[in-house]
């Protein structure tokens, strides 16, 4: 762990969100190029799996920033997010899609053989297929400080930005780049799925990145 990732994971989704794109996760024998996420905050979004307060099943997005928060979508896949902002708020990204760098083999075991290298992890669910996640037991560890089965570690060159920059001006720099994109989450329905919400942050052009599909009920 180092301070620029916990300075930025000390941010709310929201903000902290882009500054992980380009950010590796590691463990269980695959290396994850991170290119596309979906930041959700807690109370303030009805998007959130935190919006009506903490459950059993959701507690662990409202622990300390860097907690992996895992959940099962649609009864099949294993979703994986990183918390971020204060402990308590309910704040985290979703990790929708990434390259995976190293360890293709055991990705491509896990998804099948005949996934192409750019679909292996794209998607959430496959991303947390390719990963190796395990609902209940991957859920609530920690991605910063080695305890858990995964690693975190920013992009260098938006480690160096963070060192002598606060992580909102970062994330600003890194928007108006032109490398990063965003707009309305894929299948939130709702306004929490509209433009409102423009909280579906990837880097423009990458073939990792997932398709968007709005979902038949989101309001702009």
């Amino acid at each position: 762990m180092t301070e620029a990732l916990l300075a930025l994971l000390r941010e709310p989704a929201p903000v902290s969100a882009p500054g992980l794109l380009g950010a590796t996760l590691t463990g269980k024998g695959v290396t994850l190029r991170i290119t596309e996420v979906e930041a959700y905050a807690g109370s303030v979004d009805p998007g959130s799996h935190g919006h009506r307060g903490m459950t059993e099943r959701n507690r662990h997005l409202f622990g300390a920033p860097g907690t992996l928060y895992a959940y099962r979508s649609y009864g099949i896949h294993t979703c994986v997010n990183v918390v971020s902002g204060p402990v308590g708020r309910s704040s985290g990204s979703l990790l929708r899609g990434a390259e995976v760098v190293s360890g293709t083999d055991t990705a491509r075991t896990r998804r099948g053989p005949a996934v192409a290298d750019v679909a292996l992890a794209r998607g959430p669910g496959n991303l947390g297929v390719a990963l190796g996640a395990v609902l209940g037991t991957d859920d609530g560890t920690s991605v910063l400080d080695g305890s858990g089965p995964y690693t975190l570690t920013l992009a260098p060159g938006v480690e160096a930005r963070l060192a002598t920059a606060a992580p909102a001006d970062v994330v600003d720099a890194l928007l108006a780049s032109g490398r990063i994109a965003r707009g309305p989450r894929t299948g939130v329905g709702g306004v929490a799925g509209g433009a409102a919400f423009p909280w579906r942050f990837w880097l423009a052009g990458d073939p990792t990145v997932s398709t968007y599909r709005r979902h038949k009920n989101a309001v702009d």
